[in-house]
């Protein structure tokens, strides 16, 4: 690949990686390196220019995230099929054509009040937060574990109540090593993604306090997780966050506490707040006085940009009052529908998850969750976030870099996770945005949809930035940023 592709300069001030990015770039535009073929391993292209083994791969992987190449571990770099996709520009930072409405199917629909708004045609950029990456995944790992899981007697019973005990002593390592949390398999309970977890806790809530649970919930907040907490029997009541989650102290100033309160601290979704250590131990302390239970939704925090991980409210917990909710779907895939709770020192408690999946047992495969046992075991699952959390960071600055500081339609939620919010002043600015992006093909979410209190909506919307290629993500940005500045 020298010669009319990759022409390096030694003397030039540009950096060689800069010019592979730059060469292979070209090269696969003009159409010397077509959709498919294999380009020369890391290694072998090194050597061959002489040049750092470091430059070939952080080339390859800003190809990748531009587009322009398909990695996968135990597999051959090649050149990506250009038209699945919007087409790569030569310069990731593209100026869009705002009144260009191209609007080949991504397979995703916009969520409804973006179907009210804009109608219901799939987008081509789908921005749609909740889609993590998944083209960076060790697939050699993740064939072995299925092949391991299939290879298996085949039982004749149903997987335990709790879950595979391998699964459930690989999850509490997992959460020991990466959220401080001192646990064992006999705390937690595999379950089929987040929306079973809280589904299962509010059986159990009821089952504790022998009467239909009232369930405090963050207003703007999650709306799936609200409707599933109702549709198992819950009441659920709105308490309004501020710029760090749940105020605190509107909980307490609630005249009847409510049987549990729901929170996302690592991670205010959507807003993007990050509940502090003293408002941590001041919601803990309101459980115990209350007799309470804290249903903490983990979300996004293996996905920290700026500081360290705060520790999760189920390891500050000496009172047995914070049962922990957590996925692999934003870690891994939503394909898998895997998550798990870890039940605190509470036998009450522990009796009511027992009794409910005596009656309805756990719902995952077994096959699955030998699979992402296996996963968990050989380390891909922690190689796969370390990978991914370095594909973020570099979309959120690009997020960033495009939006941050216009005029009337600040920027949050970025300290972590993989989604963004605009602010907006009015309802229907808002909805005319989310109307043109979606003319334009570009899938956005708006805030309004997370309220929990009919009629107070917020304007704006929100950006994921996870599951697309830097590619579409930079002509969606612009497109988002020329819809903005009109």
């Amino acid at each position: 690949m020298d010669g009319p592709i990759l022409v390096i300069d030694r003397d030039a001030a540009r950096p060689i990686g800069a010019q592979l990015v730059d060469g292979l770039r070209r090269g696969i535009l003009r159409g010397a390196l077509r959709p498919g073929d294999a380009v020369p391993s890391t290694r072998a292209l090194a050597a061959e220019l002489a040049v750092s083994r470091s430059a070939v791969v952080t080339a390859y992987e800003q190809l990748a995230g531009e587009g322009y190449l398909e990695m996968r571990q135990g597999a051959a770099t090649r050149v990506a099929d250009l038209a699945r996709g919007a087409t790569p520009s030569p310069d990731p930072a593209i100026s869009v054509d705002p009144a260009s409405s191209d609007t080949a199917s991504s397979g995703t629909a916009p969520r409804s009040r973006a179907e009210e708004v804009a109608g219901p045609a799939s987008p081509r950029i789908d921005l749609l937060p909740g889609r993590p990456a998944t083209l960076r995944f060790d697939t050699r790992a993740w064939r072995a574990a299925w092949r391991t899981a299939a290879a298996r007697d085949i039982p004749s019973e149903s997987p335990p109540p709790f879950g595979v005990q391998r699964l459930r002593e690989q999850i509490a390592d997992h959460l020991r090593i990466a959220r401080g949390i001192e646990c064992d398999a006999a705390d937690i309970v595999v379950t089929a993604g987040t929306s079973e977890a809280l589904s299962l806790s509010s059986s159990a809530l009821a089952v504790a306090v022998a009467r239909p649970p009232v369930i405090a919930v963050e207003h703007p907040g999650y709306p799936s997780a609200r409707r599933t907490l109702e549709l198992h029997g819950a009441s659920t009541v709105p308490v309004r966050v501020d710029a760090d989650g749940l105020d605190v102290g509107a909980l307490r100033r609630m005249p009847q506490p409510p049987d549990a309160a729901m929170v996302t601290p690592s991670h205010q979704y959507p807003l993007g707040g990050r509940l502090p250590v003293a408002a941590r131990l001041e919601l803990l302390q309101w459980a115990r006085e209350a007799e309470a239970i804290v249903l903490e939704d983990d979300y996004d925090s293996e996905y920290r940009h700026l500081g360290p991980p705060l520790p999760a409210l189920a390891s500050l917990d000496d009172a047995g009052r914070a049962v922990l909710v957590g996925s692999f779907s934003k870690v891994l895939t939503p394909w898998l529908r895997l998550g798990y709770l870890v039940m605190p020192e509470n036998h009450e408690l522990r009796a009511a998850y027992a009794r409910m999946r005596a009656d309805d047992r756990c719902p995952v495969p077994g096959v699955v969750q030998d699979a992402v046992a296996t996963l968990l075991e050989s380390g891909a699952v922690r190689r796969h976030i370390a990978a991914t959390r370095r594909d973020y960071a570099h979309r959120r600055a690009l997020v960033l870099e495009a939006l941050d500081g216009l005029p009337g339609a600040p920027l949050s939620g970025l300290d972590g996770g993989l989604h963004a919010v605009v602010r907006l002043r009015e309802l229907a600015a808002s909805d005319a945005v989310i109307a043109r992006l979606a003319a334009e093909g570009v899938a956005v979410a708006p805030l309004a949809e997370y309220s929990a209190v009919p009629g107070d909506e917020e304007p704006g919307f929100v950006i994921g930035y996870a599951g697309v290629t830097d590619t579409q993500l930079a002509e969606g940005l612009a497109r988002i940023r020329a819809a903005l500045l009109t």
